[in-house]
């Protein structure tokens, strides 16, 4: 067997969605498991849609999603060029071939004309197809038509009744010629049609295996018969499942974020979203493991457990995967891709220097293991951030806090030693406390629920343990919001409760 060489062939016409980047992905494992090439060709033939800032995003993005090409159009290699907008000269070259050779025929046929006979087809209750009526045009005729400047496509001539492949997901496929037609080549404006510029670059670039959408399988048919009449090997084909949303239709916009773009924003980690997507349409061997690394998805993918069915997406397994991996990511590294969120919230300056990212460490260690996404630290920090013992005050839980005489004793007996102490550090925190215990005979919940409300102005959240180090290095940072001690805000909170 030739080396294996596949391909990602986006259209650079808006971001990349989860569908593509999981065919991105399935065939970076399919080469980087077999030794093989991973070629990114950008299909850039629709001008009117087609902008460089959308290719360069999706290169942005599947950089950030952890994959790599070894030949594309910002590296080149030996079949290039790898746009198709660059290629146009090589498409008119086997146009003039197939139409040479009796292959192919030109179409003059409007738009119009095309699409009453599409409205003929659908009322006789026939799947809709081109006549081929101008196959039977004279050589005199078109010569003729061509020389008075009519515009004209070129199509090519379907002789085969039927196209069989062995799909590596499906299996065994045959597709009927009678509901295909002869498919456009050219257009008549002169652009290559998909289904031509596609078999002419997998074939020039020697791709050995196409891994795509089940999408495709309808142009799989006008892709054999254009290798076949080109008297080319067609590469094998693997098509691959849709991708569902959670009431079982394809997956789109309205079920939530679909592009990479928007997982990025949301501040879901790479490796979580490149695990989750592996495992939609796909399994490794033993039918049930869940978290693999990049380099145990690349020792165990196979094209033979690909599954037929259609994959749902489960926004919750994605979020459990990504909590995973933001517990196991670096902590330093964290912090860096934390640190625009919060200060997208306003929460810290726009130069901050490295002790900021240090203390941002601090910050994840106390609120990790409450959220999902990096984009709830902005709602998962305001116990950090915002205190306001006024306000806090005029809520039910602080009302009953003040209600309780044992309460305000251990209030009374905390505050004036934990105030003492700029900065209160945790262990000296863990003595005062003890010694309040003495004190006042209180003790659990008795003794450090009153004491959390007051420090935190909130009933519940992360450990003391981890806040009280957040909230004393923090005060002493230049941030966007000024972040109060301990001390400080100790001091306001006895002042507002009269204490």
């Amino acid at each position: 067997m030739s080396k294996v060489r596949v391909r990602f062939a986006p259209s650079p016409t808006g971001y990349v969605h989860v569908g593509n980047a999981r065919t991105a992905l399935f065939n970076w494992l399919f080469a980087r498991n077999l030794g093989g090439t991973f070629v990114l060709r950008i299909e850039d033939t629709d001008a009117e849609r087609s902008k460089p800032e959308y290719e360069r995003q999706l290169m942005e993005d599947l950089r950030w999603f952890g994959l790599d090409w070894d030949e594309g159009p910002d590296q080149g290699g030996p079949f290039g060029p790898y746009r198709q907008s660059e290629r146009a000269a090589i498409y008119s070259e086997y146009a003039e071939k197939l139409l040479a050779e009796g292959q192919a025929y030109y179409c003059f046929c409007t738009s119009e004309q095309l699409e009453a006979e599409r409205q003929e087809e659908l009322k006789a209750g026939r799947q809709p197809r081109y006549s081929g009526r101008c196959q039977k045009l004279s050589a005199e005729e078109v010569s003729r038509r061509k020389s008075a400047g009519e515009p004209a496509a070129v199509r090519l001539k379907i002789l085969e009744s039927s196209f069989f492949w062995n799909d590596r997901v499906h299996g065994p496929t045959t597709i009927s010629s009678e509901v295909i037609g002869d498919p456009i080549l050219v257009r008549s404006e002169g652009l290559p049609a998909y289904n031509y510029a596609v078999v002419i670059d997998d074939h020039l670039m020697e791709i050995t295996h196409v891994i795509r959408g089940d999408d495709h399988i309808s142009n799989t048919p006008r892709q054999l018969a254009l290798y076949r009449a080109l008297g080319w090997e067609p590469p094998e084909f693997a098509h691959l499942s849709s991708i569902l949303g959670p009431d079982r239709t394809r997956l789109s916009k309205r079920h939530g974020a679909t592009s990479m773009e928007s997982f990025r924003e949301m501040g879901i980690l790479p490796e979580a979203l490149r695990n989750y997507l592996a495992l939609l349409g796909w399994s490794p061997a033993d039918g049930k493991t869940e978290i693999l690394s990049p380099e145990e998805l690349t020792k165990q993918f196979s094209l033979d457990h690909i599954t037929k069915s259609p994959a749902v997406f489960d926004n919750d397994k994605l979020n459990w995967l990504n909590r995973h991996y933001m517990k196991e990511c670096p902590p330093r590294r964290l912090a860096e891709l934390a640190l625009p969120v919060l200060q997208g919230a306003g929460r810290i300056g726009t130069e901050p220097g490295p002790e900021v990212l240090t203390w941002i460490e601090l910050v994840l260690g106390a609120v990790l293991k409450n959220i999902s996404l990096l984009s709830e630290l902005p709602g998962a920090t305001r116990i950090v951030f915002e205190y306001d013992a006024q306000q806090a005050l005029g809520t039910p839980e602080f009302h009953e806090l003040l209600a309780d005489p044992a309460a305000i004793e251990v209030l009374k007996a905390f505050i004036p030693q934990a105030m003492a102490e700029n900065p209160l550090t945790y262990p000296r925190f863990r003595e005062i406390t003890k010694a309040v215990q003495k004190e006042t005979g209180k003790k659990g919940k008795d003794l450090f629920h009153p004491v959390r409300m007051a420090i935190t102005g909130a009933s519940s959240g992360p450990e003391l343990e981890k806040l009280i180090p957040v909230y004393e290095e923090g005060s002493k940072l230049p941030l966007v919001q000024h972040l109060k001690s301990v001390a400080e805000r100790l001091k306001e909170f006895a002042e507002a409760a009269k204490l």
